[in-house]
């Protein structure tokens, strides 16, 4: 299990539980993501807090991830996103495709 879950208001948080998110792990996320918006979630925020390294792979299962929530009429927002990550997004202009928050909390607050 990659991805721990739990409610906020109105809003799933699925919490990346590894620190590193590669190519190893990477598919598990796609299955699950794909599983929760499958169960009806249509707002789902995915941590990063604790996270310290992103590699394309992973970043294409969010991707992945993120077509899938559009066809479900479903949003992803990414939030505690790491200076590094965060950097990353922006390099690879991602900080357009999603809805960055600093904390799970605030994007679970400022849901649309």
């Amino acid at each position: 299990m990659i991805l721990l879950t739990n409610i906020y208001k109105d809003a799933l948080i699925a919490g990346i539980q590894v620190k590193e998110a590669n190519l190893t792990v990477s598919d598990a996320f796609k299955d699950e993501m794909t599983s929760l918006l499958d169960k009806g979630n249509k707002y789902i925020i995915v941590n990063f807090e604790g996270v310290i390294y992103v590699d394309s792979s992973f970043l294409g299962a969010l991707v992945s991830s993120l077509k899938y929530a559009l066809v479900n009429q479903a949003e992803i927002v990414v939030a505690g996103l790491n200076k590094d990550v965060a950097g990353l997004f922006q390099l690879i202009r991602l900080d357009k495709a999603f809805k960055i928050y600093p904390s799970a909390t605030e994007a679970a607050e400022r849901k649309s």
